[in-house]
């Protein structure tokens, strides 16, 4: 009796031990097929923190996007990380890859620059800020002491370079093409020129430095708080049109992703256009700006 319960035991033992043996087995093969799987397809997994890429250059994108991970992001059941990363090129790629969640650097027209030079995949989705444009000058106090022949630089680049002009336009300053856009505008689409300004291009981050050899320099008011140009030398800030609002990009193949969907939530919370519109935070007061309405 004591032989026989004794065998019984060892055999159901040996049987309980093959049945566990048998799963951690299947357990490890399914995890190394989805890996094996993730990896042929690319697949990304969106964890509780999405990371969302801003430029280090303009320090009121940072400020913002703290304050989104702290006040709002929470309600929504998200943490978000800001990274900080002045190449462009390499963040959106980061973003069309999947390995940022979003970047909130740039406004339409010049993601569409980027996406025709590189091929890469992806969407805007809403537009989160406006970036306060303005007229600089050493040497005059107001548009309107500007003179005839006056040198003015604006941005080299063809998304912004028409901004600048559109503003102008809008201004009365100049007359553009009336069969081309606005938003593609260029130098040699100024039809009219009554004070005969001479445009001289720049890249953006160079407009501050070249201002005191300049007449006037038309830019953004974060690249010129960067370069330490105080606001009293802006003889003009205009209402930026709404289409060069800054915009949620996001990886094209991850729109539908449930946490995705919920980032864009959390970015078109009132508590953003609150924020920008109330906070004394001199980073973002000026720089930052609710969106336009028209």
């Amino acid at each position: 009796m004591s032989k026989t319960d004794t065998n019984f035991q060892i055999k159901k033992s040996n049987r309980f031990t093959w049945v566990i043996a048998v799963v951690i087995i299947l357990v490890i093969a399914v995890g190394i097929f989805f890996y094996f799987k993730s990896q042929r397809t690319g697949e990304v997994v969106f964890g509780d923190t999405l990371k969302v890429h801003c430029l280090p250059a303009i320090a009121g994108e940072e400020h913002l996007l703290k304050f989104i991970a702290q006040n709002i992001a929470p309600d929504y059941g998200l943490k978000i990380e800001a990274v900080l990363l002045q190449d462009s090129i390499q963040a959106n790629l980061a973003v069309a890859e999947g390995r940022y969640a979003a970047t909130i650097h740039q406004h339409q027209w010049w993601l569409k620059q980027v996406i025709d030079a590189n091929g890469f995949e992806l969407t805007p989705t809403l537009p989160v800020f406006q970036w306060g444009f303005g007229i600089y000058s050493d040497k005059y106090k107001s548009i309107k002491e500007l003179p005839q022949n006056a040198i003015v630089a604006i941005p080299i680049d063809g998304a912004n370079q028409a901004q600048a002009l559109w503003l102008l336009q809008r201004e009365g300053l100049l007359v553009l093409n009336p069969q081309i856009e606005p938003r593609v505008a260029k130098i040699r689409d100024i039809t009219d020129n009554p004070r005969k300004f001479d445009f001289r291009e720049f890249d953006l981050m160079t407009l501050p430095r070249v201002l005191d050899s300049v007449d006037a320099a038309v830019g953004y008011i974060a690249n010129f708080d960067a370069g330490k140009i105080p606001r009293e030398k802006g003889i003009l800030f205009p209402p930026a049109p709404k289409t060069f609002a800054s915009q949620l990009v996001i990886g094209t193949k991850y729109l539908n992703d449930p946490k995705i969907k919920k980032l864009q939530e959390v970015f078109k919370d009132k508590r953003v256009e609150e924020y920008l519109r109330t906070t004394d935070n001199p980073l973002v007061h000026g720089v930052l700006m609710p969106v336009s309405k028209d």
